[in-house]
């Protein structure tokens, strides 16, 4: 490989991680916003979303940039691919911070509401599966990344369990419906956020074994 041509592909890598780890740290922030009712931690998640899409810019021209002066293949055209589909999806995942983050600032302005469904182990189980596509994207691990990919219908779970119980709390206290409809937003982010690292780990799967696992759930059964 030509070193013109690995300084690239280095540069492609040191850019995909710095904005995953930016990525990652809007959604901890999200979440801890929502917890503490932290209304100055959600308003600096929602000024960081403007540095996320000119990364995302700038990375993705730079893939373009590879792609027409060195025209790779094999593994080296699965790697470009495979970062412009991750630095979209890491881009999304930036907004569904977002997303959290406004709804954290609604509900810091108003009463606390009690309800029976732990909405902390949802958001724990979505950054997890975040944190372990970025580390299998960073160690380049399929079986890490397979891991990720059997652990979505968890979460998919999760969140139809929270639309029952905020539909019966509806019933029960009308009066908090404005609360309880924001409550079953942050769920939808969390599954959203949950369904970007599938996408993720997939990617990663493809990069380093050429095979398309998605839509394909029987080849994530052996784990390998």
């Amino acid at each position: 490989m030509p070193k013109i041509f690995q300084r690239e592909i280095d540069r492609l890598k040191k850019e995909i991680l710095v904005l995953s780890a930016i990525v990652e740290e809007s959604v901890q922030n999200a979440v801890r916003a929502i917890a503490s009712r932290d209304s100055k931690l959600a308003q600096k998640v929602i000024e960081t979303d403007s540095e996320i899409d000119q990364m995302e810019v700038d990375l993705e021209e730079s893939c373009l940039k590879v792609l027409a002066l060195h025209q790779p293949v094999a593994i080296d055209l699965r790697f470009i691919v495979a970062v412009l589909k991750i630095n979209n999806d890491l881009e999304r995942i930036g907004d569904l911070a977002v997303n959290i983050a406004q709804r954290a600032g609604f509900l810091a302005l108003r009463p606390k509401v009690n309800i029976r469904l732990n909405l902390t182990e949802m958001a724990e189980r979505a950054q997890e599966m975040l944190h372990k596509s970025l580390d299998a994207l960073i160690n380049m691990d399929p079986i890490l990344a397979k891991s990720v990919c059997a652990s979505d219908d968890v979460i998919d779970n999760m969140h139809e369990e929270m639309y029952r119980v905020v539909e019966d709390t509806i019933r029960e206290k009308p009066d908090e419906i404005n609360s309880l409809i924001q409550l079953l937003s942050v769920s939808r982010q969390l599954e959203r956020i949950a369904d970007h690292a599938t996408n993720i780990a997939e990617d990663v799967i493809y990069m380093v074994q050429a095979e398309v696992v998605r839509h394909h759930p029987e080849k994530l059964k052996d784990g390998k």
